[in-house]
């Protein structure tokens, strides 16, 4: 055991429906989940299917930690056409919805669109003031619905893909038990990991743990990228880190459940193992 609980990431699952696989994340031993919201894993606008999902959670004794709002290019809250804004904001209040539904404690977003580079500043800063107006509009709905809404820092590449742009963002939402959830290997391939846990101390909740060597969003297993887990461990202590570690890693397209699950639990105890000798300090 450690002082955070360890939960698992259903996204490995994501082409296989939730309730095939929830009985065998419960026998690997995993008390808490991060839902995924992919279509093929859990249609989030299904009530039904919900409502079922939530119920075979609390029989399992299995806790939502959260639910992780869907992403893609349709989804882009800083378009510069209404029409796809109200459409995106749409779908991620549909998504808070089921969270609330399902008995989630936080639903996790990306607060940029999926895609990539930077454009004119003068462009760029429209698109952060229609997705800052997005924002509040999903933490007024996560608050009435008593979810906690976390944004999460995202890829280097993307438009708003760096720390300081989801701290402006942060900044810009009124409803104030809004938090973050920190993706470290968003952070080791940005190479802000030296950074984004002291920038987002005062409202960390989550962090997704994965490793990368730096050059692809490879979502392995802690210890198996060049990210320095000690000094991670190290850090979140020292900023009194409260929360959620979130496993979320990769499966092969073949890999089977049982097979996936197996590497999971490895990872799970090497985290465990990390906290019991205690974090390195740099």
């Amino acid at each position: 055991m450690t002082e955070w609980p360890i939960a698992l990431s259903t996204g490995c699952f994501y082409r296989r429906s939730i309730f095939d696989v929830l009985g065998a994340v419960r026998a690997a031993g995993f008390r808490q989940i991060e839902v995924c919201s992919s279509p093929m894993h859990l249609d989030f606008h299904n009530d039904a299917d919900v409502r079922r999902a939530g119920e075979k959670m609390r029989e399992l004794e299995i806790h939502p930690a959260s639910l992780h709002a869907p992403f893609a290019e349709r989804i882009d809250i800083t378009s510069l056409d209404a029409a796809v804004r109200e459409a995106a904001v749409s779908e991620l209040i549909r998504a808070c919805e089921a969270a609330a539904l399902m008995g989630c404690e936080n639903v996790v977003l990306h607060p940029g669109p999926e895609r990539e580079g930077r454009p004119p500043e003068a462009e760029f800063l429209q698109r952060m003031h229609h997705a800052a107006e997005a924002l509040n509009r999903v933490a007024d709905r996560c608050s009435a619905l008593g979810v906690r809404l976390l944004l999460e820092n995202m890829l280097a590449h993307l438009m708003f893909g760096h720390v300081r742009d989801m701290m402006y963002l942060l900044g810009e939402i009124k409803t104030t038990d809004v938090g973050t959830c920190l993706d470290t290997g968003h952070a080791h391939l940005a190479r802000e990991m030296g950074i984004v846990i002291q920038k987002l101390s005062g409202h960390l909740k989550m962090v997704h743990v994965n490793d990368n060597h730096g050059d692809w969003d490879s979502h392995l297993p802690p210890g198996a990228g060049s990210i320095d887990w000690p000094w991670v461990i190290g850090e979140l202590r020292r900023v009194r880190f409260q929360g959620v570690l979130v496993l979320e890693l990769s499966s092969g397209e073949k890999e089977t459940v049982e097979a996936f699950l197996r590497r999971a639990v490895q990872a799970r105890e090497y985290m465990e193992w990390l906290c019991r000798r205690g974090g390195a300090m740099r």
